[in-house]
This record gives C-alpha cells, structure tokens and sequence, in this order.
C-alpha cells in the first residue's frame, strides 16, 4: 500500500518524537468513489469520502503489521468503493495512505466491515 508524503513525514516526526495524533484507537478508515491513480502528494480521498472511526485499537497481528478494522452502517459511503485511505482524524489530519482498487458497490441495505493490514518491510542491502 503507497504511503503519501504526509504519511512519510508523520512517520519522520514519530521517531523524533513531534509527530501529531498517533494511528491507534482514534484511526479512521476512509473509502471514495475515485479511480485516479495514486500520487504521493494527495492529503484526503478524491470524490465522495466518508470516514468511519475504527472499532477500538489496532492490532498487531505478526510483529511488522498493523491492523484496524472499521464498520461501515446501512447509513454510511453507500457508493461504489474505488480508493480508501487511512486517516488520523475524522477531518483533515493526515492521511497515512491511499489505495486505489475497485471493491464493489455497497448499498444501504448492506453493513460492510473494512479491515486494513499495513505491514511494514525493510528491503535487504
């Protein structure tokens, strides 16, 4: 998953200790109707976003992984899903990153639970 510059800085910042909001129980995952292709310099989704606050505090299911996991209601981004992103706040803050890739269309008579893993690799010298 590309991470944004916004995502590289707050990351920079955290390991000098000056980052803001951290990425843990007040997370938000956002989805979007946009296909656009990614690009480092985007801050929010593209068209039609919606964030919803995760269900508690991420997880770390194997050792270099984060996870969080969001419910989206009947009520909530009922569009056709083509980006999401993670976010700490429920407006503005910093998007961590964005994906783009298609996951269907939810419909109000639906209720969608979006879980996102986000491992982090060191490459081999």
């Amino acid at each position: 998953m590309p991470v944004t510059n916004a995502g590289r800085d707050f990351i920079c910042d955290s390991l000098n200790g000056t980052a803001g909001t951290a990425f843990g129980a007040g997370t938000y995952i956002g989805v979007g109707a946009s296909s656009t292709a990614f690009a480092a310099s985007q801050t929010d989704l593209l068209t039609t976003p919606t964030r919803k606050l995760v269900d508690g505090a991420p997880t770390q299911p194997a050792s270099n992984t984060m996870r969080w996991v969001a419910t989206f209601a009947t009520g909530d981004a009922n569009i056709a899903w083509n980006e999401w992103g993670i976010f700490n706040a429920s407006s503005a803050g910093t998007m961590l990153s964005r994906k783009v890739e298609s996951l269907g269309t939810k419909t109000s008579a639906q209720t969608w639970q979006f879980t996102v893993d986000l491992t982090l690799t060191v490459p081999a010298t």
